[in-house]
């Protein structure tokens, strides 16, 4: 009966799992088919792009299912329940935990190899039309840079900082064999953490740029909305009125049989242009303005103004809990050594606090959670989507709809890449208790 249980509930969350997974890709499928450009879209750009923004939204997505998991296993008052006996907890704790695993080395992979590849394939391909395999080895011989750094990294977190017995006996190569078997002993998740800490940091630098912009700047694009395709219409109307005035200013000079100097025939040439280029945009204002995407939109108008005022008030309270959480630490935590870890919360932190309430109805916290990663990770698509993509103060690319080149849309998901492994760790800053032990209580024996 219990193994019976025991497989309902598994199956069960396999096929919520499955739902969520094909919800993801079909969200990144149409996400980068709507910003990608249409005439220079390519098949392995578009794959790459697809299938990096679905593991970015699966890893945000590892943390709101590892608490459920955790929480879901326990009774009330801290005892498990009968189905989760301590093998199927265990198997259920090693499935997340080697799911954890496996998202990071795919990161990994994708930041280090995969996506460099793809995009110096790209650039050779502009630059060269020529055979396919001169463009394989040029792009593999400067992604071979990012693998050597990928190389360095896990070698210095294999082997630098672990702790060494001093034995004054000891030769150099016992101490180089103990290395190895310590690295063999950790089955290399040493140089695996040490790694994506290290992309962790750069993911900091790209939160504070992109996140913190798109925090602020999705709830007022929100709250101020776009110009109309009316009002937007009636501007090009009068573009064209102008232009045609002016055209007729200059042509009223040859009506007496003059011919029209060389500057008058360039500019009339140039005010031509623009005003076939000034029709054409009002044949496509037209078409949008009686488009049902665009009613369906002014409908929704009020609602886009109230989602406005929860993201700015979400935000907020973001400031408020990640002050006190960091404030806390920095007064009564054990100091830099321990990694500025507290025991118990000194601070109150609102969030913190509202967690554990929502736990009481089932299952209001894990969809807060939840709505609180995708938060972050819809801000930080907003922020980079707002900016576009830089390298210090050089705009590289720009992210817009149906324009959007194809390694602009790499920089994006390698960037969001990034944001997550960060966000995954500042999520803890946020609600440390609820987030450490989800729903779980203390049994006095």
């Amino acid at each position: 009966a219990k193994m019976a249980a025991a497989a309902s509930e598994l199956l069960t969350g396999w096929c919520l799992f499955g739902l969520a997974l094909l919800a993801i890709l079909i969200f990144c499928w149409v996400y980068v088919r709507k910003y990608q450009s249409r005439r220079e879209s390519e098949v392995i750009s578009t794959i790459t792009a697809i299938f990096a923004l679905a593991v970015a939204l699966i890893s945000s997505a590892l943390l709101p299912v590892d608490i459920f998991l955790v929480s879901y296993m326990k009774n009330q008052n801290g005892t498990f329940k009968d189905w989760a006996d301590a093998n199927v907890s265990r198997q259920i704790e090693d499935t997340v935990l080697y799911g954890y695993y496996t998202l990071y080395s795919i990161i990994l992979f994708c930041v280090f190899l995969w996506i460099p590849f793809v995009y110096f394939y790209y650039e050779e391909k502009e630059e060269d039309d020529g055979n396919t395999c001169s463009q394989v080895k040029t792009a593999l011989k400067y992604t071979l840079g990012f693998v050597t750094i990928c190389a360095v990294l896990l070698l210095i977190g294999a082997f630098v900082p672990l702790d060494i017995p001093n034995k004054k006996n000891s030769t150099e190569w016992e101490k180089v064999k103990l290395l190895f078997e310590e690295f063999g002993s950790s089955h290399g998740l040493t140089a695996l953490s040490f790694s994506i800490s290290s992309l962790t940091v750069i993911g900091m630098l790209a939160a504070i740029t992109y996140t913190a912009y798109g925090m602020s700047a999705l709830p007022l694009n929100l709250i101020k909305g776009t110009t109309s395709a009316a009002y937007e219409r009636l501007e090009n109307t009068e573009d064209i009125e102008e232009v045609e005035q002016h055209l007729l200013r200059i042509k009223s000079k040859c009506r007496d049989g003059r011919p029209l100097s060389s500057r008058d025939r360039r500019t009339v040439q140039q005010l031509e242009e623009r005003l076939r280029t000034l029709r054409r945009r009002e044949r496509h204002l037209e078409s949008v303005e009686k488009s049902w995407w665009t009613k369906f939109c002014e409908a929704i108008r009020p609602l886009k103004i109230v989602w406005g005022v929860f993201f700015i008030i979400v935000a907020l309270l973001f400031t408020v809990s990640l002050f006190l959480s960091n404030l806390d630490k920095a007064l009564h935590s054990a100091g830099f050594d321990s990694g500025f870890i507290i025991l118990g919360t000194n601070l109150t932190n609102p969030l913190n606090m509202l967690l554990p309430v929502l736990q009481t109805v089932f299952p209001l916290d894990y969809i807060l959670i939840t709505t609180i990663v995708m938060y972050f990770i819809f801000t930080s698509m907003a922020g980079i989507r707002n900016m576009g993509i830089w390298f210090f103060w050089i705009r590289l690319y720009k992210i817009r709809r149906g324009k959007t080149r194809p390694q602009a849309l790499l920089f994006l998901c390698m960037i969001l890449l990034l944001i997550v492994l960060h966000t995954s760790y500042m999520i803890y800053s946020l609600a440390p208790q609820y987030v450490m032990y989800g729903s779980q209580k203390y049994l006095v024996q």
